[in-house]
């Protein structure tokens, strides 16, 4: 390789770290500023109105204007110990109870299956 190759080839491999380093810095940047806890990003799905929605009939610790036409969310890992319980209820109510006015959250997949389980952590957090 003659020197005029190598020149180039440090400058080309100079550019390209700078370019690695600058985008992970962004990228890490952009991740801490964003970042929320699954708790949270469950909180947020929970009391979201086009989502979850749960503070239409529950009330929750925190909340504005809950509802009160079903059990308020407290105490839930002494009422559901099996979280997986707590999942079922939440994705599909009418599996105990084929009356129930609770949307089906998962079968009519009105949450993502990422979803349920940020809202499963949250609810099972009060």
């Amino acid at each position: 390789m003659n020197r005029k190759s190598k020149g180039l080839l440090s400058i080309a491999s100079a550019m390209l770290i700078g370019v690695s380093l600058s985008t992970s810095t962004a990228l890490a940047a952009e991740s801490k500023s964003s970042s929320k806890t699954r708790l949270e990003e469950g909180k947020e799905i929970s009391f979201s109105r086009p989502k979850g929605n749960c503070l239409a009939c529950h009330m929750i610790v925190g909340g504005a204007s809950p509802g009160n036409i079903a059990p308020p969310l407290v105490g839930m890992k002494a009422r559901f110990p099996d979280k997986e319980v707590l999942r079922s209820q939440i994705a599909d109510a009418s599996k105990r109870n084929s009356e129930t006015a609770m949307p089906l959250f998962g079968r009519y997949e009105i949450l993502t299956e990422d979803e349920l389980d940020k809202v499963v952590d949250y609810i099972h957090s009060l």
